[in-house]
């Protein structure tokens, strides 16, 4: 069995995959202090209370906080006998390398949700991911990276208006009734939201302009379907796509 790991800014993911699906996946957040021993009661005691009984052979790791791969290579190391494979090092190969600028270095996660998307979907995409930050992956006709858009996420943005104007509250996004709200969190609410359905169509429109030819936009993560909801913004939501994206470069690894 393959244990599949994306750790994000906010949350860590980890699934288990039999070769045909994922048979469970459990979330965590993320932090940089936990040990491979803590990793491991948690993990151990979420497998035997959902009755999962499977034996992890091989390990793959996405983050994007580069101070928990160590601890979670310990894990896979000491509980699972497997050296893992980490996106983003030199010694795991991508199904296509990525076409940016001389020593850029290209997050891991819009490495592995440029390998899923373009496994499901094709090629000529824009893959708009919701996290801690908003992502706009480019991907080639052949599934290569060519770079992107990074934006502040919805949450973070929330979270910064309510921390820099005292007289703000924290409020959860939505999509509000009307665009003209009559009290303080409408209209946060309606800022947020439509402030963001226009950022998403205009960068999409901008890439597609600058590339002069039809793509097809892949949304994931959590706040996806929300926005879905406003208006036609995506052509596919995706919500596993990143984790898919994970067994793609296994697989590619596996293979070669």
């Amino acid at each position: 069995m393959l244990l599949t790991i994306d750790c994000g800014n906010t949350n860590t993911v980890f699934a288990i995959w039999d070769g045909n699906r994922f048979i469970a996946n459990w979330r965590c957040a993320t932090q940089h202090q936990r040990t491979a021993d803590e990793y491991w009661t948690w993990l151990r005691t979420l497998m035997v209370l959902n009755g999962v009984d499977v034996v992890i052979t091989e390990c793959i790791i996405s983050s994007t906080v580069p101070r928990v791969v160590f601890n979670l290579r310990v894990l896979c190391d000491r509980y699972f006998d497997t050296r893992p494979l980490v996106v983003g090092k030199p010694e795991t190969a991508l199904p296509v390398n990525p076409r940016v600028d001389e020593g850029t270095i290209v997050g891991p996660d819009r490495l592995v949700n440029t390998a899923g998307a373009f496994d499901r979907h094709g090629g000529d995409l824009i893959v708009v991911d919701f996290g801690t930050a908003t992502t706009f992956d480019v991907v080639d006709h052949d599934g290569a990276y060519v770079g992107g858009v990074i934006a502040p996420g919805v949450n973070l943005s929330l979270e910064a208006l309510h921390m820099a104007a005292a007289a703000l509250p924290h409020v959860d996004i939505s999509q509000p009734q009307r665009v003209v709200g009559t009290n303080t969190v409408a209209c946060m609410q309606s800022g947020v939201f439509w402030g963001y359905v226009g950022l998403i169509k205009e960068i999409c429109a901008r890439i597609r302009a600058e590339r002069d030819r039809p793509m097809r936009v892949i949304s994931t993560g959590g706040l996806a379907p929300l926005f879905q909801q406003a208006d036609t913004l995506f052509d596919a939501y995706d919500d596993d796509l990143t984790m898919h994206g994970l067994t793609v470069i296994h697989r590619h690894n596996k293979d070669t």
